[in-house]
């Protein structure tokens, strides 16, 4: 069984490297960047075959930058609601609020069947996001 071991302190041209365990696996990553340059939106159609080690390693950490961003915008809107756990209803807030995630408005949308009570926001995927990339 390996054991996660703390990020490694190699410094490249000043900055800090990362080269520890990873929180969101890289053989997942490649796959979907795999699958998403497959889709014919490259141009040729031909889609990426071969990916270096670094791309997934740098998705990998721009995921969790993102998720971080994301959350604080959340939790924001968490306490403004005067509560202490994060729903649905408050990353929807955080996604109608924020500039920054102005390309998340179409992936966000009202749930089916909601009266209108309170915001009626919720995470409802739009047909179509996901494009078979994540299953």
């Amino acid at each position: 069984m390996r054991i996660s071991r703390p990020y490694s302190g190699v410094s490249r041209s000043g900055a800090t490297a990362r080269t520890g365990p990873h929180a969101l696996p890289l053989a997942r990553i490649k796959k979907i960047m795999k699958r998403s340059a497959g889709d014919g939106s490259g141009g040729d159609g031909a889609g990426a075959r071969m990916i270096s080690g670094e791309a997934p390693v740098v998705f990998s950490r721009a995921c969790e930058l993102f998720v971080a961003e994301l959350t604080q915008a959340a939790w924001a809107a968490t306490l403004e609601g005067r509560r202490r756990t994060v729903h649905a209803e408050d990353v929807a807030a955080a996604v109608r609020d924020t500039d920054l995630f102005d390309f998340l408005v179409d992936v966000v949308k009202p749930r089916p069947g909601d009266d209108g009570v309170g915001d009626g926001v919720g995470l409802a995927p739009a047909a179509g996001v996901h494009g078979g990339a994540l299953d």
